[in-house]
């Protein structure tokens, strides 16, 4: 009898369970090795912004050095693509933004090279570029992601959402709730007209749920749409319902297809335990 591939040979006792948690590790140490490579990258290119500012306008080396630079580093380092000379006036604009070599080495070292020139091409000062790198860290966004942010000005829509939250929260829960939420919310992607119908635009929304998630901000968690409520023996119906996993709590999202009118309270749903 021939014998079993290797693959299909029996393996011993908790074998399975090691070989997951070596794969684990494995990949824990290929993002920490990538990180690292990042970090030396964006330190390096800092680095080498600084001297050119450094030798322009100390020593008055013109434009022209920039091209003769990028064309002796392409002969020493072939393999390497990032000395083009459109690449070397983005180094020297990074470290004519960020001045401050601790800064670049202990944050925004965290975000790949493409992040910083998005954030230098896409915004105009210091404070907003220091806001959406802290966000993009903080939430893992890709490139595409931040630029979509940015240009749908997540910084000015955040926190500004016309809501109850004072009222009904504990003062830090409060504060966390308004953090977390912008106005306005931009439904751009659902190719609906003015004219829809509420039922539409909810239609619309659960059809794009991974947009209309990212849209809203971090931490929600679709629950489920039309969610019946009982209140006191009347029954409503929650257009959308999210949990939000920052806040611990429920979130309710009643549609509208006209200007919104307040209306008296139908419900309240109490936050989760713990």
């Amino acid at each position: 009898m021939s014998k079993l591939p290797i693959g299909l040979t029996m393996p011993p006792d908790g074998y399975s369970d090691w070989l997951q948690e070596l794969k684990g590790r494995i990949h824990n140490a290929q993002q920490r090795a990538a990180l690292a490579v990042n970090q030396e990258l964006v330190l390096l290119y800092w680095q080498v912004g600084k001297d050119i500012l450094m030798r322009q306008s100390q020593q008055g080396w013109g434009a022209k050095v920039i091209d003769r630079l990028a064309h002796d580093l392409r002969i020493d380092f072939p393999d390497m693509k990032g000395f083009s000379p459109r690449n070397l006036k983005y180094m020297r604009a990074f470290a004519e933004a960020w001045p401050d070599g601790q800064f670049v080495q202990e944050v925004l070292a965290q975000l790949p090279w493409y992040h910083q020139i998005a954030l230098l091409d896409k915004l105009p000062g210091p404070e907003t570029r220091r806001w959406y790198a802290a966000k993009a860290i903080e939430h893992n966004w890709s490139r595409n992601v931040l630029v979509m942010q940015i240009e749908s000005r997540l910084l000015e829509r955040t926190g500004k959402a016309e809501t109850n939250f004072t009222g009904k929260l504990p003062q830090a829960q409060s504060d966390l709730a308004r953090e977390s939420l912008k106005d306005p919310y931009r439904f751009d992607f659902i190719g609906l007209t003015n004219e829809a119908q509420e039922r539409d635009i909810e239609h619309a929304l659960i059809k794009h749920v991974t947009e209309f998630l990212l849209e809203l901000g971090s931490g929600f968690a679709f629950v489920g749409r039309q969610v019946l409520l009982n209140v006191g023996g009347d029954e409503f119906f929650i257009d959308l319902l999210f949990y939000h996993l920052k806040l611990r709590c429920y979130v309710v999202i009643e549609l509208k297809g006209g200007k919104f009118k307040p209306v008296k309270l139908l419900y309240d749903i109490g936050r989760s335990p713990g």
